[in-house]
């Protein structure tokens, strides 16, 4: 499962890292936002880990 030749699964693990990084500075009030944003980003990174998780499962 490539697009361009890359992995899906490695695509998905950059977007979930940008993710985590996002809700952690935000989180600190690192980055100002507003709590809607955090709120949306986070239910994106429960959806992306999961789709993650589960092609890592299913190529092993």
């Amino acid at each position: 499962m490539t697009i361009g030749g890359v992995s899906i699964i490695l695509i998905l693990g950059i977007c979930n890292l940008l993710l985590i990084l996002f809700q952690l500075l935000s989180g600190l009030r690192v980055i100002k936002v507003k709590f809607g944003v955090h709120k949306k980003t986070g239910i994106a990174l429960v959806v992306f880990a999961t789709v993650h998780g589960l092609l890592g499962f299913i190529a092993t």
